[in-house]
């Protein structure tokens, strides 16, 4: 059963959000586990791919689009089982992902954006509700 963790960020920002997912991503990767980066939509992956080559200049982070090397150290997708079974899976969509328990590891980034907030509660209270026990943690 996967570990599932909300990751709580104080500000509504979207780019920080997006920003946590990277660095979320490369502590795994560095970690040594393969990572699943779950956008919300074409276009978020697009800015993931993009964010992944430039948010941090001392270090590469490995990754492709799920269309282009689904085996890639991290993967950015939609809906897509993993390649690698039993790694981290970074859920930016705001519904759950249909692979939930092929993971070992599960992270929800909220932050303060009402919308945002209340999807992720919703999720917080279906995973309780399906035998997890989320844990939440401030950033």
């Amino acid at each position: 059963m996967p570990r599932i963790e909300f990751y709580v960020l104080p500000d509504s920002d979207p780019a920080k959000r997006l920003k946590a997912a990277c660095v979320l991503a490369m502590k795994a990767w560095r970690a040594g586990l393969p990572v699943f980066l779950r956008g919300s939509d074409a276009e978020q992956c697009a800015t993931l791919d993009q964010l992944l080559w430039a948010f941090k200049n001392d270090c590469f982070v490995p990754h492709d689009l799920v269309e282009d090397d689904a085996s890639s150290p991290v993967v950015i997708g939609r809906d897509q089982p993993p390649a690698n079974e039993q790694g981290v899976l970074i859920n930016l969509d705001q519904n759950l992902s249909p692979h939930t328990e092929q993971f070992a590891r599960v992270i929800e980034i909220v932050n303060q954006q009402p919308e945002l907030l209340q999807a992720c509660r919703d999720n917080f209270r279906t995973y309780r509700d399906r035998g997890f026990a989320p844990k939440r943690v401030e950033l």
